[in-house]
């Protein structure tokens, strides 16, 4: 039998698991933020928002600053709890000293 926990497959992407960590840190942030922090596309952290939003692990909520569209992200309760158990189940497979 083995002791190693299930990974969430949703975060073992590069960029999903940027995402992730930036919010579970900040609890929100804007695209242009995110996008800076992580060097990626546009189009690419589109993509991954929606797949996380989908899964309930962030919200997505789009206004207007002036006349300028903002997008923010904020990170749900079960998005923390996935991350969460995400790093757990990567510890699980360190060596036990």
């Amino acid at each position: 039998m083995s002791n190693y926990l299930p990974l969430d497959p949703l975060l073992l992407t590069e960029l999903r698991l940027a995402i992730m960590s930036i919010l579970i840190q900040t609890e929100e942030a804007d695209f242009v933020h995110i996008r800076e922090v992580t060097g990626a596309t546009a189009g690419n952290i589109s993509v991954q928002l929606d797949k996380l939003s989908e899964a309930g692990y962030l919200t997505i909520e789009k206004s207007f600053v002036g006349k300028r569209p903002r997008t923010s992200c904020r990170i749900t309760a079960a998005g923390e709890v996935a991350f969460t158990q995400h790093f757990t189940a990567l510890k699980s497979y360190l060596p036990k000293d």
